[in-house]
């Protein structure tokens, strides 16, 4: 087993000063791990206001405890945030790691990071466990909306840690902006750190990997779209929260896009806020994605040699219902996207959406034969509505859950059999359906 201390040697802005004799540096949340691969890794943290002026820096340490190398933590220059971004690791390898600042006291408590194993031509691909969930909207009576409080259940974060997993997948509306957030960066600071520092929250952050999109309520006002004077804050702040891989598409860096592989899986993180045009708009202008964003998925999906695709967004796209802001609204995005999908031959399609408050399975088989899934997982803590009236004709009978849940998503079976299994399960951890997909038997829905 080997161990990895972090440090933090880097002055930043917004460290307070004070005298070096009093209290140590502490962190506002649990430490998170994201981006993980077979060689490399990202560590988050954030500080709370220090009572003195010294500021973490990154220490490796041997198997014995011994400093080894010495890696920097890069300031984000936002709310205290630091990443680092570990490299020459060994693949399927434990690592233990902890934070401390330069005197050597500890800022956290020892926590792991899990590398991917190289299966590739050695043995069939490994096990994997995902949870999904989106819509965390965490109180703040002073800011909130005068009434009943919109969000609550923390303790599902509680039963999530208690999952065996290797990494969460957040499908936007992982912050709720407030009107006295949207005018100015500080503001979007403020409510991602008052949502990362929910107690609940603590021991779950600091398990598995970390991934995340975002949606309306994370990028800008509600149902905001490229019209939001902003997007320079919402993804400032997103960067400065969340250690995801590197984002942005050639001829498009302003997307909040990202892909990466794990295991046999292939995950496309998409961007729905920064080219999205209103639906109101009419047929000429109207768009979610992009032409852009559009062009670079199709291609990543036709290049992916993985037998599930697994599409990351936080609207629905496979729902055929034409309200609030469904793909629907979208109908000649919608018409280019799938005729495309289904020209190409493009098989194992599977679309994690959030931004419903409910979820809900829905599947539509193309012309050519393949079909294409829309898992959507809403909410995890704000409020809940039960959708069964909307006239969602892909919807899998028995699949719509009004109260708030997560989703654990799992791949297993041998290379040329692989089976992706989705399970709903409440807030208290009970499963509520089950459907799977077979890749050996032609996505059947089992």
């Amino acid at each position: 087993m080997r161990y990895i201390g972090f440090f933090m040697a880097v002055m930043i802005a917004g460290c307070a000063q004070g005298p070096s004799d009093k209290n140590h540096l502490i962190l506002n949340a649990s430490p998170v791990v994201g981006d993980v691969g077979m060689r490399n890794a990202k560590v988050w943290c954030q500080l709370s206001q220090s009572t003195y002026s010294e500021c973490p820096s990154v220490n490796l340490l041997d198997s014995v405890g011994e400093r080894i190398s010495v890696v920097s933590m890069k300031s984000l220059q936002l709310g205290n945030c630091f990443q680092a971004e570990l490299t020459d690791l060994s693949p399927g390898t434990r690592y233990i790691y902890f934070i401390s600042d330069e005197r050597g006291a500890r800022l956290s408590d020892t926590l792991v990071i899990k590398t991917q194993p190289l299966w590739q031509y050695r043995t069939d691909p490994p096990e994997l466990n995902f949870l999904l969930g989106s819509c965390a909207y965490v109180n703040e009576p002073e800011f909130d909306r005068p009434g009943k409080p919109y969000g609550g259940g923390y303790g599902i974060f509680n039963t999530m840690a208690d999952e065996t997993f290797d990494a969460m997948v957040w499908l936007g509306d992982n912050i709720y902006l407030r009107e006295v957030d949207f005018t100015s960066l500080s503001g979007f600071v403020h409510r991602y750190t008052h949502t990362r520092a929910l107690p609940e929250m603590q021991t779950f952050l600091s398990k598995g990997a970390h991934y995340a999109i975002w949606d309306d309520h994370d990028f800008g006002p509600d149902d905001s779209d490229r019209s939001w004077m902003h997007p320079d804050w919402s993804r400032a702040a997103f960067e400065a929260f969340w250690p995801n891989p590197a984002s942005g598409v050639p001829g498009a860096s302003e997307l909040n896009t990202a892909q990466f592989l794990f295991g046999d899986v292939e995950f496309f993180l998409l961007d729905n806020r920064s080219h999205r045009v209103n639906h109101t708009l009419g047929s000429e202008k109207r768009q979610m994605l992009g032409s852009i964003q559009r062009d670079w998925l199709l291609n990543a999906l036709r290049n992916s040699r993985a037998p599930f695709k697994l599409v990351a967004i936080g609207g629905q796209m496979v729902s055929d219902a034409a309200i609030y802001e469904n793909f629907a609204q979208f109908p000649e995005e919608r018409a280019l996207l799938f005729d495309a999908i289904d020209e190409l031959g493009i098989r194992g399609v599977v679309f994690l959406t959030g931004d419903r408050h409910n979820s809900e399975l829905s599947k539509m088989q193309l012309p050519g034969g393949n079909w294409v899934y829309d898992w959507t997982v809403s909410p995890l803590t704000s409020g809940s509505y039960n959708h069964e009236e909307e006239p969602n004709t892909n919807r899998e009978p028995g699949t719509m859950v009004g109260i708030r849940n997560y989703g654990v998503l799992n791949v297993s079976g041998p290379r040329k059999e692989r089976v992706l299994t989705m399970t709903v399960k409440d807030a208290d951890g009970i499963a509520l359906w089950t459907h799977s997909i077979d890749a050996g038997q032609g996505y059947g829905l089992n």
